[in-house]
């Protein structure tokens, strides 16, 4: 009766089969543990040091939250290898992730060259807004920075939550129902996060939509090649190489001054919509052409047991 009723209190929690617990706690445990340890981190080290030393420090309390992520997540939650979150990180990973970066790229090229086409944009300096640094050593600080931090975003979106909502629900509902509802559920989680950096409500649509085109190119490969790539060339890209960033302050390789109206070239404007649609499609286009197909891949819904892979 005893160990009856014991099992029911864990049945919500624990899967005995699978002896780990159950997917929506390893979606959400990822993101919640580390904002947590963000959250420890960021003000004390804001405190004590200031610029030019705060952001390496910063940069490196990331960093190890990352790792910590991933491991506890795999090891700990997951009770999977490691290279199931999609991090494999050999040649072809690699070289899918130059792919991202560079549509990630193009794309804020484009962004940039349309504004200032408009006339919503003009380029008044180069190598600028370094502050203490020079400038070469500025751009790396700010690069690991947003690297890790995009990288970090993906793992716990990506790797963690959508893969694990979409384990859950297969075989309650057909695999492509039950990824396309953990694509969903996770792009939404992704926009809410994001609501510290809009003045309006409707441009979560933005955040939602970059959701989307990362989760898609997670979805399609099976990896965090393309959208890990993509995440941090973007988000380099558009506030230190091309000046187009308002909400970090970072220095710019080309520093633009932004007079064209918010709603077309802020932030989450039309025009970085619009151009984050294209970057969707490009990348659609590139697995396309890889792998000869666009379908889900079967490692998104994957799991393999200790004991098959001790065998």
């Amino acid at each position: 009766m005893v160990a009856r009723a014991a099992s029911g209190l864990r049945w919500p929690v624990w899967n005995n089969a699978d002896r780990r617990i159950r997917a929506p706690l390893r979606a959400v445990f990822p993101a919640v543990l580390s904002f947590l340890a963000l959250a420890a981190l960021q003000p004390v080290v804001r405190a004590r040091f200031t610029h030019p030393v705060r952001e390496p420090i910063e940069a490196a309390g990331i960093g190890a939250i990352l790792v910590a992520t991933v491991f506890i997540s795999a090891r700990l939650l997951d009770r999977r290898p490691i290279g199931e979150y999609g991090l494999s990180l050999d040649r072809r990973w690699w070289r899918s992730f130059a792919v991202g970066g560079a549509i990630a790229t193009a794309i804020n090229a484009g962004a940039l060259a349309v504004a200032v086409s408009a006339g919503w944009a003009t380029v008044v300096g180069v190598a600028e807004g370094a502050g203490d640094l020079p400038f070469l050593p500025a751009m790396v600080v700010v690069f690991a920075y947003i690297a890790l931090a995009a990288a970090w975003e993906e793992v716990v979106f990506r790797g963690a939550m959508l893969k694990n909502l979409a384990e859950g629900a297969d075989g309650l509902v057909p695999r492509w129902a039950a990824v396309g509802l953990a694509v969903l559920l996770s792009a939404l989680v992704f926009a809410s996060l994001h609501g510290g950096k809009i003045d309006h409500p409707s441009q979560y649509g933005y955040y939602l939509l970059a959701g989307l085109v990362l989760s898609g190119a997670y979805v399609l490969t099976g990896d965090l090649a393309l959208p890990i790539g993509f995440h941090v060339w973007y988000n380099f890209t558009q506030s230190a190489v091309f000046g187009l960033g308002h909400s970090q302050q970072t220095p710019e390789l080309l520093a633009v001054e932004i007079v064209g109206p918010p709603r077309w070239v802020g932030e989450e404007g039309t025009i970085f919509t619009v151009f984050a649609v294209i970057g969707g499609l490009l990348l659609l286009a590139y697995v396309r052409w890889r792998d000869g197909r666009l379908r889900i891949d079967e490692r998104v819904t994957q799991w393999t047991p200790r004991a098959e892979r001790e065998t």
